[in-house]
């Protein structure tokens, strides 16, 4: 209760010296608030609006969908990029705390910044959702997106949910879209190096391998011929070679690994 309580002072005062130093940004949320990582929220957005562009082949027209958009860190570096009409931002997540915050914090943008709560359970993010992770039909028509991301999401889901995820994206994306999305790929090509990687590893049910037992969902990682086969059988097509992540312990272009695929 101690350190909770002196927790919360820390941050908030932190969040106190960003307004008077003139840090503060409207699209960052206050730091008690921040659920995604221990990650900066700012750097790590900034970052992946690179990644995006160079990577994903972002445009301002395109129509943007954000696959666990948590509490905005994505969504808040493609309001000054994406131009209406089309383009257009659509982001959904499991935490109810997250997509309130962005729905009040987003009204008006250069183009629509729209957000949806699916109570979707999830042991760490929502643990009182009512819905199976394996039957979410996402809440979008056929063929509505451009570019769908995926930041840090398949690194916290089981197989099954992984595979119907990529089912689901593939069905939203439009005939030439694209998905960019993040993992931790274990390449027996390029396998993590045990002494200065970020995680061990641990077997577990299914095709996932897991940073811990008890608690499976917190860190997941899968071989790379299983993600390549999801991805075909899902109708996408992985571009190679990939980014390789320095969680193995190696130099790369990011934390987590790098995929982008094409539908078709």
């Amino acid at each position: 209760m101690l350190r909770r309580a002196a927790t919360s002072v820390r941050l908030r005062l932190a969040d106190a010296v960003d307004e008077v130093t003139g840090r503060g940004d409207p699209l960052i949320p206050p730091r008690r608030l921040n659920f995604v990582g221990d990650s900066d929220f700012r750097s790590t957005g900034d970052e992946f609006l690179g990644h995006f562009r160079s990577l994903g082949g972002l445009k301002a027209s395109d129509r943007v969908l954000d696959i666990g958009c948590g509490i905005g860190r994505m969504a808040r570096v493609l309001v000054p990029v994406l131009q209406a009409p089309p383009g257009s931002y659509d982001g959904f997540d499991v935490s109810r705390t997250g997509i309130d915050w962005c729905r009040a914090h987003y009204p008006q943008n250069p183009a629509p910044f729209r957000f949806a709560h699916v109570d979707v359970y999830h042991p760490e993010y929502n643990p009182t959702g009512s819905g199976d992770p394996e039957r979410l039909r996402f809440p979008y028509d056929d063929g509505s997106f451009d570019l769908a991301i995926a930041t840090s999401v398949f690194t916290h889901l089981l197989d099954g949910a992984v595979a119907h995820y990529l089912h689901e994206t593939v069905r939203v994306l439009a005939p030439e879209g694209r998905l960019f999305c993040t993992w931790l790929v274990v390449d027996p090509d390029r396998p993590p190096d045990p002494r200065t990687g970020k995680y061990q590893l641990h077997t577990t049910r299914g095709a996932a391998l897991v940073g811990d037992p008890a608690t499976p969902e917190a860190v997941v990682a899968y071989p790379l011929p299983w993600v390549r086969e999801q991805l075909k059988d899902a109708g996408l097509t992985l571009r190679e070679p990939y980014e390789r992540g320095t969680w193995t312990g190696q130099s790369g272009a990011s934390l987590q690994d790098v995929l982008v695929a094409d539908r078709g």
